[in-house]
């Protein structure tokens, strides 16, 4: 609307300064020609402003020259969509790698050399710590590629090709009016065309649906698993402002972790070996130190993981009045036991590390998505929206004149199912013994299956004994049992008894309804509390003998839930949720007919994509404007203050005393962080920020917490997405952790 104003408005003041000058009844005279010339070059102008499109997006690389490349130009793109994603050459798709499950990273290096966030980092660097070594406080440089540590279980994908495979996938679904049946044969023509796609190859291939499976991608990929740390920042530097700043702008954290990619001899994927070599890549990021500007052009490529852009009314108000709310309370229970725990031993902390940033995460940003969605009044203008669809739909008649009655009763059990399965999902087996326990249902169900055999149950148990040590290595009884006496509680007290499983009946029985009783009893009789007894059971345990599993109460407890979950609540809860796909599907088909000139892009699925915009500013509330940047200046004020989250290694002081900045600085000032107006999600956490020309000028990392509602629904006003400034990152590698000599291996552009 603003725009649209401005245009109006700069439109009104040219017609009056026309008339005033009587333009039209003196052409002839040169001076009132070349005003006019003036005003027309002007306007033209402004409207051309006003035509680009607003930076909301996540676009597929394939479709980028059809859909996307005239409006990158006019932001300031200088280079082609083939230099993003070719099949033909190396392009920048290229060295873009899928960071293990959940984020982005880039490789920056002719030797593998892989660049991305702490904090996606995090959990291998954890693994790799201990008391003595404890490499997330004390931060890690490999000085050698010998010193290298490799990170089991760790994975890098890159894509090697897409492919539009919706007619395939689709074959013989045309007359399956079952939603679920039609769901399996999908699922099956899938299977079979990415078992043809990478049969006799190295690759990998996976297809994704788009727009609720109206499209269908196929993305071949090649996946590397010898991957190893090459260096990371202490935590006081590469996860700057901890809790306190997270999802909040203004930020300083070098949030970054260095890795490197081993292959065969044959540059393929290997799994690890001494023998292995530094990958070489098809592609290389250049490293740009020239910094950017407000206004400047920046891209985003990454792998989001998942936005809901489309979603009715219905389903934003269930979020609104119902999960977020939900979610919020229990995460916050969770939180709280655990930091105290944390804050008392140096055990604790590294063994939870990993999982109160997480947990955190998760929590910090549902509260600001709640409050965005709230402030944008979501619900009500996606209501707007509905109305004109229906007028629309009107007209048209069937498939879309039903679709939102249609949306109407699907929410109206769907939102109370769902609110039992976020319960369910975030409290019970948020309860970590809890979680646990469901491994072993699988040991069960083959003891009572007529069919089954010995060789079933001992590759059921080979399959727990796999985890054994990696779960109690980072676990611990006392903190889990506080937090089963909390979220029991929560569970109790804020659900229907139809939703409560068997074992709440005995709880109240027998422990009138005192958690922590009930907990201290679990807890004492288990034999899942410790890593020793679970080995002895798996020892132990055949077939014919599972009684010591069926009376241990934690498995009992986890049992009940699981039944009440998987059997009652998810199979009806599945049912509407592929009708809801259905109509979903329907409507945006509609939406597509009814705006035709709007370009609609795909929910993100955690395929790669690209989102571009301009290096901006912005206000979050009324009176306050932030701005684009911060600076080391920033991080040695905050230090002042008692936060513990705000503390700064003294040697940092030193150098920002010295205003030692090397080539990183510019006019005494050394830049930290920027932030632009990139669509981003989760999953693009350690994207690489590019410039105009294609060069690495930061490391994405975060989003402004008025602007987590972007999953949702886009804000061009407030969403911002949050990058650290690659100046930053290169002088803490070389000034600070005297590590320099890996920038030989980088093409550096001063």
């Amino acid at each position: 609307m603003l725009r649209n104003f401005s245009l109006c408005k700069f439109e009104i003041l040219i017609t009056i300064a026309l008339f005033r000058n009587k333009i039209k009844n003196t052409m002839c005279n040169k001076r009132n020609r070349l005003l006019v010339f003036l005003f027309c070059t002007l306007l033209l102008a402004h409207k051309a402003v006003l035509a680009t499109p607003p930076d909301e997006g996540m676009w597929l690389p394939i479709l980028l020259k059809e859909l996307n490349e005239e409006d990158m130009k006019k932001r300031g793109f200088r280079l082609s969509a083939e230099d993003i994603y070719s099949v033909n050459k190396s392009s920048m798709k290229d060295a873009i790698g899928r960071f293990g499950g959940g984020c982005t990273s880039a490789i920056i290096s002719n030797e593998g050399l892989l660049l991305t966030n702490h904090h996606c980092a995090h959990s291998y660097i954890q693994y790799l710590s201990s008391v003595q070594n404890d490499y997330l406080k004390n931060g890690f440089w490999a000085r050698t590629k010998s010193e290298e540590l490799p990170c089991p279980g760790l994975t890098v994908t890159f894509i090697v090709s897409m492919e539009d495979v919706t007619k395939k996938v689709l074959e013989n679904t045309d007359n399956i009016t079952d939603e679920l049946q039609k769901q399996a044969k999908i699922n099956q023509n899938i299977a079979q065309i990415e078992k043809e796609a990478s049969k006799g190859t190295h690759y990998k291939a996976r297809i994704s649906p788009f727009y609720y499976g109206a499209e269908y991608y196929m993305f071949i990929t090649e996946v590397f698993t010898d991957v190893r740390l090459v260096g990371a920042p202490p935590e006081k530097i590469g996860q700057f402002g901890g809790d306190t700043d997270n999802w909040v702008w203004p930020r300083h954290g070098a949030d970054f972790a260095i890795f490197r990619i081993y292959a065969g001899a044959d540059n393929k994927p290997a799994p690890y070996s001494q023998t292995n070599v530094p990958y070489k890549p098809k592609y290389v990021f250049p490293i740009s130190l020239q910094g950017v500007q407000k206004g400047d052009f920046t891209m985003v490529m990454g792998f989001p993981g998942r936005t809901f852009e489309y979603l009715p009314s219905q389903d934003v108000e269930m979020n609104v009045k119902m999960t977020n709310p939900a979610i919020i309370r229990i995460r916050e229970e969770r939180l709280k036991i655990i930091d105290l725990a944390m804050r008392l031993s140096d055990t604790v902390r590294i063994k939870y590390s990993a999982k109160y940033a997480g947990i955190s995460n998760g929590y910090k940003k549902t509260t600001g998505q709640l409050n965005g969605l709230v402030r944008l009044e979501a619900v009500k203008r996606k209501q707007e929206l509905e109305a004109q669809f229906q007028t629309w739909a009107n007209t048209q008649g069937e498939p879309y004149k039903s679709i939102l009655p249609g949306f109407a009763n699907v929410y109206a059990t769907l939102s109370k199912l769902n609110l039992a399965s976020v319960y369910i999902n975030e409290a019970i087996f948020g309860i970590e013994i809890l979680n646990y326990a469901t491994n072993f249902i699988e040991l069960e169900e083959i003891a009572k299956k007529e069919n089954s055999t010995d060789h079933d149950f001992e590759e059921a148990k080979r399959k727990i004994a796999s985890s054994v040590h990696a779960h109690f290595k980072d676990y611990e009884p006392r903190v889990d049992r506080k937090v089963m006496t909390a979220l029991l509680q929560i569970y109790y007290e804020n659900t229907t008894k139809d939703a409560q499983p068997t074992i709440f009946t005995e709880i109240e029985k027998k422990y009138k309804n005192d958690f922590a009783e009930f907990s201290k009893y679990v807890f004492s009789k288990s034999f899942m509390t410790n890593e020793n007894d679970v080995n002895k059971f798996l020892e132990k345990t055949n077939k014919k003998n599972i009684q010591k599993l069926l009376d241990d109460p934690a498995y009992q407890v986890a049992k009940s839930m699981w039944n009440k979950y998987y059997r009652e609540i998810k199979p009806e809860y599945d049912k509407l949720s592929a009708e809801a796909r259905r109509l979903n599907k329907i409507y945006i088909e509609g939406l597509r007919k009814m705006l035709p000139e709007k370009k609609f892009y795909p929910d993100a699925n955690s395929t790669l994509r690209v989102t571009f915009g301009i290096i901006s500013d912005y206000e979050p509330r009324d009176g306050v404007r932030y701005e684009w940047f911060t600076t080391l200046d920033g991080i040695i004020e905050k230090s002042k203050s008692l936060n513990p989250d705000y503390e700064v290694p003294e040697k940092l002081k030193e150098l920002h005393a010295k205003k030692d900045y090397g080539r990183y600085g510019k006019n005494g000032v050394l830049y930290t962080c920027f932030i632009g107006t990139n669509h981003t999600t989760g999953g693009n956490s350690g994207s690489p920020a590019l410039n105009r020309d294609g060069h690495l000028v930061g490391i994405n990392f975060d989003r402004n917490w008025e602007g987590t509602m972007s999953d949702i629904m886009y804000d061009p006003a407030k969403t911002r997405n949050i990058m650290v400034d690659i100046r930053y990152v290169l002088f803490i590698i070389d000034k600070y952790a005297g590590a320099g000599y890996l920038l030989n291996e980088m093409k550096i552009i001063e």
